[in-house]
């Protein structure tokens, strides 16, 4: 098993290949994911989401054009729980930069800011309404997972974690992917994808009030969740990043409910699977 490591898209990237030697599809793949985050990420300014966020329409790459299909697609299906369009909520929330560089404490109160702006797509022609801006971090982990995996797979049976955005191509000799959940619980993956989203780790404060990064876009403020960290399983990355996302901020009642295949940490320490992976 031949592994790679390296830093893009804000997160540690891990790339895993069965094979004897991939040193030019691991190139290719470190190369793709600098490529895509050059389209996608909101803190360079001049990506094209940046260009995008400034100037309210672009007739953009179809990368871009097809990641924002993604989460439209994925508002739709979560009825609005998961929105692209949460990007000046974060910036209020005080997420105005990267991670790294956001400080951990500071004196100004953070107020709310609106979601759910109109967001149009015609063919690669991307319009957004005015004062609307676009947030592809999550989303956009999980596709470029999937788009590496796909480049990877050339080389044999491979896995790609973007910061846990897990995406799969064929079966190791050992029969399966084993992803670590928690210090007890390990996951086994033969297909599909996986995502993991929580308020653990990306965290600050503000006049005294903790902020986390997983927004509400119904009332624009970080998710007051009863959940703390949500692990799926779906058909893709991007799936499963949606899916993780969208749990989170509907909480335990709702993810009881839907029943969808997911490891559920609460807040009060519980674990909870759901979905027959029991």
């Amino acid at each position: 098993m031949v592994r790679h490591s390296f830093s893009a898209m804000g997160t540690t990237v891990e790339l895993f290949v069965e094979a004897e030697e991939a040193s030019a599809e691991l190139e290719a793949a470190e190369a793709e994911f600098e490529r895509l985050e050059q389209v996608m990420s909101r803190f360079r300014p001049t990506s094209e989401l940046s260009r995008l966020n400034r100037a309210g329409e672009l007739d953009a790459s179809a990368d871009l054009a097809d990641v924002v299909k993604c989460a439209l697609d994925a508002k739709a299906s979560t009825r609005g729980r998961f929105d692209a369009t949460v990007h000046d909520a974060l910036v209020a929330a005080g997420y105005d930069r990267t991670f790294d560089d956001v400080p951990t404490d500071a004196p100004a109160a953070c107020e709310p800011a609106r979601c759910g702006g109109g967001v149009a797509v015609e063919g690669t022609r991307i319009m957004l309404d005015p004062g609307t801006r676009l947030d592809l971090g999550g989303i956009g982990k999980g596709f470029a997972a999937e788009r590496v995996a796909t480049l990877l797979s050339l080389a044999g049976p491979c896995l790609v974690s973007a910061g846990g955005d897990i995406a799969v191509r064929g079966v190791p000799s050992t029969g399966t992917w084993p992803v670590a959940v928690s210090d007890e619980l390990t996951l086994g993956l033969t297909r599909g994808g996986l995502a993991t989203s929580g308020a653990e780790r990306r965290r600050w404060r503000r006049n005294g009030v903790e902020h986390h990064h997983l927004i509400d876009p119904a009332t624009g403020r970080p998710a007051a969740s009863d959940l703390l960290r949500v692990t799926a399983i779906g058909s893709d990355a991007v799936e499963a990043e949606v899916l993780a996302t969208s749990i989170f901020i509907g909480g335990l009642e709702e993810a009881l409910a839907a029943d969808a295949p997911a490891v559920l940490l609460t807040v009060d320490g519980r674990t909870v699977i759901t979905g027959g992976l029991a």
